[in-house]
């Protein structure tokens, strides 16, 4: 499949995009900005120069991926989804005119992730492969691999398959009921088998 980027969106000249990449809509992409080969961008969605998008990454509407935010293969951003760079934002002390007062934080999101609709990840932390944000939820802190977390702040409320579907942990294993994939939890971390 070729690249397509709609009319109305903005590819800037220094941006790498992929083979079979779809821009819709008013997306805007910056030079130094890369996306992998067979990514969706939804329409309104900014990404900026230094963030980095793996291969069949999903972004719905209304998203902005900002510098240091990156999203491994196969990361699906529900609508509205917020990312963030910076834990202590000022206008009047922009971090590069006034690094004393702190830097920007780097964030990773693994392989396979989903972030709900309208979830917010602050920065400085990793969301784990195969990890499911509930829709709405403030993410604070780290999320392992596999983990469904949500709420305000984000709290784990149990293991999401690599399919999707929620495991149930019996004598530390699970199987899941859809793809029969299996799973060990060991030391509060679930392994897949």
């Amino acid at each position: 499949m070729e690249t397509f980027i709609h009319k109305t969106a903005e590819a800037q000249k220094g941006a790498s995009i992929g083979n079979g990449v779809r821009v819709w809509q008013n997306s805007q992409i910056l030079s130094g900005a890369s996306i992998g080969d067979n990514s969706v961008i939804g329409h309104n969605c900014f990404i900026s120069s230094k963030a980095k998008l793996g291969k069949g990454v999903k972004l719905e509407s209304n998203i902005d991926v900002w510098d240091l935010v990156t999203l491994e293969d196969y990361v699906f951003v529900g609508p509205s989804a917020v990312f963030t760079n910076d834990i202590n934002p000022r206008a009047k002390y922009p971090k590069s005119l006034f690094p004393q007062y702190g830097n920007w934080k780097k964030t990773l999101v693994k392989e396979g992730a989903t972030i709900g609709a309208n979830a917010t990840i602050i920065c400085g932390i990793t969301i784990g492969k195969w990890a499911m944000i509930g829709a709405g939820a403030v993410v604070l802190k780290d999320v392992g691999d596999y983990e469904i977390a949500v709420g305000v702040p984000a709290a784990r409320i149990g293991w999401a398959c690599e399919c999707g579907n929620k495991l149930n942990i019996e004598n530390e294993k699970a199987e899941c009921k859809i793809c029969s994939k299996k799973y060990l939890l060991k030391n509060n971390v679930l392994e897949s088998k």
